[in-house]
């Protein structure tokens, strides 16, 4: 299964924020969509990725002062992204080994979508319980 056979279950819908936008806009953000992170776009291209960590990070080092930086002076650069034909598990795998949680979903140079480690274990799971379903089906039919 590949993050596109994901994207067409959850859409296509990408909340993301401009680099020269304020810290204290982004943290808005992020609250008022109750979300993670959100892509960093310039010029209608991924530029980094704003996420709960990066707040932190900042607010340590420079305090409440940090909330009126831009966020393209914050964000995690350069974003990490995958394309919609990466297969989940590799997905799943390059979140583990990045330490990671969000993926924009990139093709060309345009962001068609965002996936969280929560949507790839959840298709897993699923897809896990569906195979454990046919096999009992199969069991019983035999």
């Amino acid at each position: 299964m590949t993050i596109a056979a994901i994207l067409g279950g959850k859409g296509h819908e990408v909340v993301s924020i401009d680099g020269d936008r304020t810290v204290a806009d982004a943290v808005a953000l992020l609250a008022g969509k109750r979300i993670g992170a959100v892509p960093v776009m310039s010029g209608g291209a991924v530029a980094g990725i704003f996420s709960e960590r990066d707040v932190i990070y900042c607010l340590e080092r420079e305090g409440a002062a940090a909330l009126a930086r831009k966020v393209g002076d914050v964000m995690t650069a350069p974003a990490i992204t995958v394309s919609p034909g990466e297969s989940v598990l590799a997905a799943l795998a390059l979140m583990t080994r990045r330490r990671i949680r969000h993926l924009p979903v990139v093709e060309g140079d345009t962001c068609i979508g965002l996936v969280s480690i929560g949507d790839l274990v959840k298709y897993r799971i699923e897809r896990i319980e569906s195979e454990a379903d046919a096999m009992r089906a199969y069991i019983q039919a035999v």
